[in-house]
């Protein structure tokens, strides 16, 4: 029993991060506010706003990026119908601390970071005849650009926006491969209600409802059962009692301590090992866990209208006494998850995630049992040191936000997500 709680706690802790991309991924907007290092001042006077920005290859939309405004500059439309299609160039020089060799001619110039300050690259940029500049950043992290000190009356026209390291990456892989690459920049004003958060809120608080709801349910079940076991003096009340128990999973102080235990270490796996094949491993995980969860989810949900299948049970080689009901489903349960993991990069590919999603954490929710507030608070306590530790502690060590550049790959099926049920509720980008 103890192999299997670690691998359910490995199992939920890969649910859990996937899960990352919805809630710790950036998105335009997200950072509007001053800095009280980097004061304004004539010329350097803009708040610092994540940037959108999105690709086109020979015409076709491709990937966005998300990078953040400096505080220099000409402030950046709101509304993509407004963001102007410009070609993206490759400085040459790289750094853009010198005249490049051509002029722009309206291109949107990408620089790297070094070798001179922000503001004389966008100078640099702007007497050459670019539009905007993208300067990529040396790390996996976002970046302020502000301006030195002694700089006063600055007199700058395009926008500057950072992007990180992976974008930089990304982009020149675009620029080598593909004849022609132009790019919008945009950084949309958050409303004052946003429908997506209000759908994410919604869905959030209806799985707990209904884990709630089957789990006291479950519970009553039970309790009617017991008691007609007991008017009956039946025999098998010990094994009945027995099997209930079997399948709650009560949470100690001990495995509360493990489950922060093996996400730190998951985070760090994927931290060092940020790459595709690591990837598809998470995503065959969540699909295993959320074909189980569907299975079970659909299985109680059935008994209720086909009670004789669900009472009447075979047994299958390596999986023991099923019911026929239980046999019934789970090819459809595991052809869902298998057809989400194939186009779980498209726009829709969100749905069926969420669908898989919802049904495990309902599953876990009326499983597993936190039988005190000690091993509640220990739980609590636990997670939120998780979370300052790789959000903010862990620069320390590793030079970087571990959550943040984990997180940062993910932010494009975020935004995906985002925009396709914007878009389904009528709400422009």
């Amino acid at each position: 029993m103890d192999l299997q709680k670690v691998v359910f706690f490995l199992t939920l802790y890969a649910v859990i991060l996937l899960g990352l991309e919805s809630s710790c991924g950036v998105r335009a907007g997200d950072i509007v506010h001053d800095d009280d290092s980097a004061p304004k001042k004539p010329g350097c006077e803009n708040d610092f706003v994540l940037v959108k920005v999105q690709t086109w290859i020979n015409g076709q939309e491709n990937r966005e990026f998300v990078g953040v405004g400096a505080r220099f500059g000409t402030t950046i439309v709101s509304k993509e119908k407004n963001a102007d299609y410009s070609r993206l160039t490759l400085s040459n020089p790289r750094d853009c601390c010198s005249p490049p060799k051509k002029k722009l001619s309206g291109d949107v110039i990408m620089v790297v970071r070094g070798n001179c300050k922000f503001t004389t690259k966008a100078n640099v940029a702007q007497d050459a005849g670019a539009s905007a500049v993208l300067i990529i950043n040396t790390q996996k992290e976002l970046y302020k650009m502000v301006c030195e000190p002694d700089e006063t009356d600055l007199d700058i026209h395009i926008p500057a926006v950072m992007l990180p390291k992976d974008a930089g990456v990304s982009l020149e892989k675009m620029l080598l491969n593909n004849t022609s690459v132009s790019v919008q920049l945009y950084s949309p004003r958050r409303p004052v209600v946003d429908i997506a958060e209000v759908f994410l809120w919604l869905m959030a608080v209806c799985t707990i409802l209904c884990a709630s709801y089957w789990s006291a349910w479950s519970a009553r079940e039970a309790a009617i059962e017991h008691e007609k076991q007991l008017k009956d003096a039946s025999d098998e009340l010990e094994d009945t009692e027995r099997r209930s128990s079997g399948d709650v999973l009560e949470i100690s102080v001990t495995l509360a301590v493990l489950f922060v235990v093996i996400a730190s270490c998951f985070l760090i796996l994927l931290y060092k090992l940020m790459s595709s094949w690591f990837i598809e491993l998470l995503v065959v995980l969540f699909g295993i866990g959320g074909a189980e969860g569907l299975q079970t989810c659909l299985a109680a949900l059935l008994s209720r209208v086909f009670k004789s299948a669900a009472q009447s049970f075979i047994k299958v080689p390596f999986l023991g006494v099923v019911s026929y009901l239980t046999l019934a489903i789970t090819p459809f349960c595991i052809g869902f998850a298998a057809v989400w993991a194939v186009y779980r990069n498209l726009s829709f590919g969100w749905i069926g995630q969420d669908i898989l999603g919802i049904a495990l954490i309902i599953t876990v929710l009326q499983i597993v049992r936190l039988p005190n507030l000690k091993v509640g608070t220990v739980l609590l306590s636990c997670a939120f040191l998780y979370d300052i530790f790789w959000v903010f502690l862990s620069k320390m060590f590793f030079h970087e936000s571990v959550m943040i550049v984990v997180s940062y790959p993910l932010t494009f099926l975020s935004q995906s997500k985002l925009c396709y049920l914007c878009n389904a509720v009528g709400i422009p980008r």
